[in-house]
């Protein structure tokens, strides 16, 4: 009987030479990632002293503070101090400050690979499945265990197949796809399970457009979600001088729990309404709808493509002199990758506030958080009640297209118009 990559990955991870859904394993960690908000502040720092006192293998742990840099008030500055002081009293090499949302720093530095399972403090760490590495979310007592074991213990997960063929229209993108397929199973529909993307519109997506479609598989309860490693792959990874890994993939008679088929040439801008991000519907459904804030960021969709992407829509035109348009790179080298190539020029010269690569906006912690009654259209992965600012405020989640379409017109628009 053949085996998932997920599977695969956990069996090798376990020592073993197969595995199933339903086993029990223990599974030795490749990468252990802490950030800011659940790190070393939350349970470690008291608890690893009646442990030992010690870190299982410190070129294996990556602390990456975000959540709270830049810190707006001084509970967030002593949050960061404590954290990068944990840091250097452990010996912790791989701490990163000021570079960007952890995802997309985890990326770039070279720890997203193929074949190996990362655990991570935060739950959108299944973005590493666009590598096809098996990243996984945990909280800090787990994280605790980790850090001074080397290993997580795991029910191996089932898996579900999302197949994507045909190729996407102008101004529809992965972002529209993953609203789309978390529309179809529900915000519940893959629990404990790992969603695998496949097929030849998933194949033609950038590896920056696969992180987006991972990034959200957790939206839909997902333990994981992966896409195979092909040579896109492969050359980003060498292009950072990053190792290849051992890269896993699916059997042709792999047993999934679910498989689920669609047609990406008829696919259209998506829109999540307040207060799901499963409660998805055409664009055409959520046009009209006014908006006081957009924002464009996060390690969702902050990468190049998507603010080259906004710029395309925005370039000599103005931002609705109703709207605060908000932007965040997600990450310091893709903001210095956008001033290079005139794209932060554009963005603000029709109306943008460039925010520093930082996760403060996505979840209300900082720098653009809403008032009460106040709208928004952001490109992150969440809109729940509260999530970025008062509990009273509207959240709707759309492309980077979409939320600069919607920019220029104050209201939510079709983003085909302008392409």
């Amino acid at each position: 009987m053949g085996m998932t990559m997920a599977e695969k990955i956990i069996a090798k991870a376990s020592n073993k030479l197969a595995v199933k859904p339903g086993d029990f394993v223990w599974a030795n960690i490749n990468t252990a990632m802490m950030d800011d908000l659940l790190g070393p502040r939350v349970v470690i720092a008291d608890q690893i002293k009646k442990l030992g006192n010690t870190v299982w293998d410190k070129e294996k742990v990556v602390i990456i503070s975000d959540h709270y840099s830049p810190a707006a008030n001084i509970t967030q500055a002593e949050i960061l101090q404590f954290t990068r002081n944990w840091a250097s009293e452990y010996g912790i090499g791989k701490y990163y400050e000021g570079l960007g949302p952890c995802h997309q720093v985890l990326a770039e530095k070279g720890f997203d690979i193929p074949g190996s399972l990362m655990v991570g403090t935060d739950s959108h760490t299944t973005t590493a499945g666009a590598f096809g590495c098996f990243g996984t979310g945990i909280g800090s007592t787990e994280m605790l265990g980790v850090l001074v074991s080397g290993q997580i213990w795991l029910r191996v997960p089932e898996s579900i197949l999302f197949t994507w063929n045909g190729k996407l229209q102008s101004g529809v993108f992965a972002k529209d796809i993953i609203l789309r397929t978390i529309k179809e199973i529900g915000q519940a529909g893959a629990t404990y399970k790992v969603m695998e993307f496949a097929g030849n519109a998933i194949e033609n997506l950038t590896v920056d457009e696969r992180m987006t479609i991972t990034n959200m598989a957790v939206e839909a309860g997902a333990k994981t979600g992966l896409i195979a490693p092909d040579e896109k792959v492969f050359a980003y990874l060498s292009a950072i001088g990053a190792q290849r890994g051992d890269p896993q993939y699916s059997d042709p008679d792999a047993i999934y729990s679910e498989r689920y088929s669609f047609d990406a040439s008829k696919l259209v801008p998506q829109i999540a309404l307040p207060h799901e991000v499963d409660k998805v519907v055409d664009v055409s459904e959520a046009e009209g709808e006014v908006i006081h804030q957009a924002y464009l960021g996060s390690c969702t969709n902050g990468r190049f493509d998507d603010l080259a992407q906004a710029a395309k829509i925005l370039k000599g035109k103005k931002v609705h002199p109703r709207v605060r348009f908000l932007v965040s790179a997600a990450s310091r080298s893709i903001y210095h990758q956008a001033i290079t190539t005139g794209i932060i020029e554009t963005l603000s010269d029709a109306g943008a506030m460039i925010l520093a690569p930082s996760c403060g906006a996505c979840l209300g912690l900082h720098s653009g958080i809403l008032a009460r009654g106040e709208r928004a259209i952001s490109s992150t992965n969440r809109n729940f009640v509260g999530r970025m600012g008062h509990k009273e405020s509207d959240l709707f989640l759309g492309s980077p297209a979409s939320v600069a379409a919607t920019a220029i017109e104050g209201k939510i628009a079709d983003p085909r118009k302008y392409l």
